[in-house]
């Protein structure tokens, strides 16, 4: 049974998309690259944004990052709260914790909008940690955010057995898989079909309350 609960927090445990679209479609106007359906922005949510930027949109690496400095320009003002917490979520976090499992965020948002966001929706108390990328390249892959985690947690390489990553994108899995612990996968999140099945994960909930199934 796992003892160690690793949450992203966009698309697993809240629903982000408005407040990230949003500023996406912020940040093309302002770069002069007109804006998109609201569909086609939804692949931006998980992954860093300045990979999607490039991935998505064919931006260069220095468009990218001006990109992106328009993107946070919205998001700290507004963004990050136009933005809800999925129903079930307070509940399993309360039971998790009542049950002595130890729990943390490991996002790909900046840490510091990560904590804003949680201590908004007074979740924040629930988290041993929570950890995501600085504002100057800090902790650039989710591969990279697990392991300050697992670090923070101070969890041995035995200890990693009990521990598991809960999250709705590829990079969840892969980050997982490289820290070498379990991953559960958020299908209710922003996953394309089959991204999740094709990362390795076996195990994918449809519901947050879904997640106690495997965790309690």
């Amino acid at each position: 049974m796992y003892k160690y609960i690793l949450f992203d927090l966009d698309g697993t445990l809240t629903d982000s998309a408005p407040g990230i679209i949003r500023c996406v479609q912020y940040a093309l106007e302002k770069c002069g690259k007109g804006t998109c359906p609201d569909r086609e922005l939804l692949p931006f949510i998980g992954p860093p944004l300045t990979e999607s930027f490039q991935k998505i949109c064919g931006m260069t690496a220095a468009e990218a990052n001006t990109a992106l400095e328009y993107y946070r320009e919205r998001f700290a003002r507004v963004g990050m709260y136009e933005n809800s917490v999925y129903d079930g979520i307070p509940e399993l976090l309360q039971n998790l914790r009542q049950a002595g499992k130890t729990l943390a965020v490991a996002t790909s948002k900046p840490q510091l909008y990560a904590e804003k966001i949680l201590e908004h929706f007074g979740l924040a108390a629930h988290f041993s940690t929570i950890a995501g990328p600085g504002f100057n390249g800090e902790l650039p892959t989710k591969a990279d955010v697990i392991s300050e985690v697992l670090q923070r947690l101070h969890l041995t390489a035995a200890d990693k057995n009990a521990a598991v990553m809960l999250g709705d994108r590829e990079h969840d899995a892969i980050g997982a898989q490289q820290n070498k612990i379990a991953i559960i996968g958020a299908g209710y999140g922003y996953s394309s079909p089959g991204e999740l099945s094709a990362a390795g994960v076996r195990q994918i909930v449809s519901a947050p309350q879904d997640f106690a199934d495997f965790l309690l």
